[in-house]
């Protein structure tokens, strides 16, 4: 080997060069960047589905917690009725108000990257998702028992609104940190017509192992209520027992073993219990129960003693403690943790869903852009109003020449038309100064009220300007509104 190769072996350790385990090199997590849609801070996953990504958000208006589902024009053309299935669900969300029923909170579109935003209220986790928690995949009988009395609740709701949910199961069922059901989901509902003179269904989107006897054996129309009840007898089997009354191989099988309406129930569930499933999955669905006769029933009516322990809120993959805390905390650190230090631009690298349409309902029929135009009218025509007064009175101000035959006395300036009275009389180009200079402060007098709505119009504009943003940037928001919702 020569000399000059055996010198630069020995100088290796001058170099800087480390092993991957050294302590010198420090490995520093990615900081979260914050990212807004709208005015929602965006916070991490709570769950997937085949519709799209579900995650959490705060309002940064009312600071209240929710969660958004995010849809892609993309993924939802290759799913079957995928787009109409969430048009439809959009669409009766906004008219439904119940304590069992999920509220929809505001729509957000980025046409850009042809994304929509559904924001609804926040739900801590799925009635799925607690049963697969435990090892029997069940519920103790009196927890059970309130939740089939909510579902109940929110069912006879939509029944009343002519709404058929058509697949109401655990996975669609979700949960409050209070414990609150929320029925979900309503995208393949169907609103019945308002001049129906029944319940008459004639197609059904629902999973499989929740449908009736009579999809299950191809029926060309079927009662949408008592296919509800169907499936909420399913869902009180499943919940109860850990398995399904129905099973098969495949969804032949399946279809096969509803179709002849054979099962058992076990004796665990007791005389009561086992009635009201009997009446719940009577295969003739005009034998089968009603919500009245559901509510009639000894085992509903009747709260079961609490022998067991509770089946209690699993922790999420994402959030590791078990009361599932915000998981929005760091990025409201990396948010407001900036000091301008960074160009605007630079802060706001990933907030690549900015500019939006956002869609709010803030009651039936009325929007707070609708009340912003109006006010905005009443100014316009307070401006009219005054510029016709003072048409005159600002012709003289801007020239003296100009105002002739307009001054005091009609006109009687001399030499070019003075018309501003004595201290304009026989001077030439007729400024009349004392006159007009009267004029003029009258005139601000009566342009202040005008002045002054304008500048109450700015201030509504800049106010609809995210105030997150606004806290670290002198931009203004790009959110264009088009309709109002409710806060929840």
């Amino acid at each position: 080997m020569e000399m000059s190769q055996m010198e630069w072996i020995n100088d290796v350790d001058d170099m800087f060069i480390h092993r991957i385990d050294s302590a010198e090199i420090v490995y520093e997590p990615r900081r979260k960047r914050a990212k807004m849609v709208g005015r929602y801070l965006m916070g991490d996953l709570l769950g997937e589905g085949s519709y799209g990504k579900v995650k959490e958000m705060l309002d940064s208006h009312t600071l209240c917690r929710r969660a958004v589902k995010i849809l892609k024009k993309k993924k939802l053309r290759k799913i079957p009725n995928g787009e109409a299935n969430v048009k439809k669900e959009i669409q009766l969300l906004k008219r439904l108000k119940h304590k069992n029923v999920i509220s929809l909170v505001d729509v957000l579109y980025n046409e850009e990257k042809q994304k929509m935003y559904m924001v609804m209220e926040y739900c801590v986790c799925g009635m799925q998702e607690m049963l697969d928690s435990v090892t029997g995949k069940k519920f103790p009988i009196f927890q059970a028992h309130g939740y089939f009395s909510q579902l109940v609740d929110g069912l006879e709701y939509l029944h009343s609104q002519g709404i058929v949910h058509k697949d109401i199961k655990p996975g669609n069922l979700l949960l409050t940190t209070e414990g609150t059901l929320k029925i979900s989901d309503l995208g393949v509902a169907e609103a019945l017509d308002v001049f129906a003179l029944d319940d008459t269904c004639r197609t059904s989107q629902g999973s499989p192992a929740f449908q009736p006897p009579e999809i299950a054996n191809g029926l060309e129309t079927f009662s949408g209520f008592k296919v509800d009840i169907w499936s909420s007898g399913v869902t009180l089997y499943n919940i109860t027992t850990g398995v399904y009354p129905f099973e098969g191989d495949n969804i032949y099988k399946l279809f096969e073993n509803i179709g002849k309406g054979e099962y058992t129930v076990p004796e665990e569930c007791g005389t009561l219990l086992t009635e009201l499933l009997k009446g719940l999955l009577e295969y003739d669905p005009v034998k089968r129960f009603s919500i009245q006769q559901i509510r009639q029933h000894h085992w509903f009516r009747k709260k079961p003693a609490r022998l067991e322990v509770s089946v209690p809120i699993p922790p999420s993959a994402s959030v590791p403690d078990r009361w599932r805390s915000m998981t929005v905390m760091p990025y409201l650190e990396d948010l407001h943790g900036y000091h301008g230090d960074e160009e605007d631009n630079e802060y706001y690298e990933d907030e690549e869903d900015d500019i939006v349409y956002s869609m709010e309902f803030n009651g039936p029929g009325r929007a707070d852009v609708e009340e912003e135009e109006e006010e905005e009218e009443e100014i316009g025509a307070e401006e009219t109003l005054d510029t016709e007064r003072n048409g005159h009175a600002a012709a003289m101000c801007v020239n003296g020449a100009g105002g002739a035959g307009v001054g005091a006395g009609g006109g009687a300036g001399a030499s070019g038309g003075g018309g501003g009275g004595v201290a304009g009389a026989g001077v030439p180009g007729g400024a009349g100064v004392g006159a007009a200079a009267a004029v003029a402060e009258r005139e601000t007098e009566r342009s202040a009220p005008a002045a002054s709505g304008r500048q109450r119009a700015d201030r509504r504009a800049s106010n609809t300007s995210n105030p997150s943003r606004k806290s670290s940037s002198g931009h203004v928001s790009k959110v264009r509104r088009i309709t109002t919702c409710k806060q929840q």
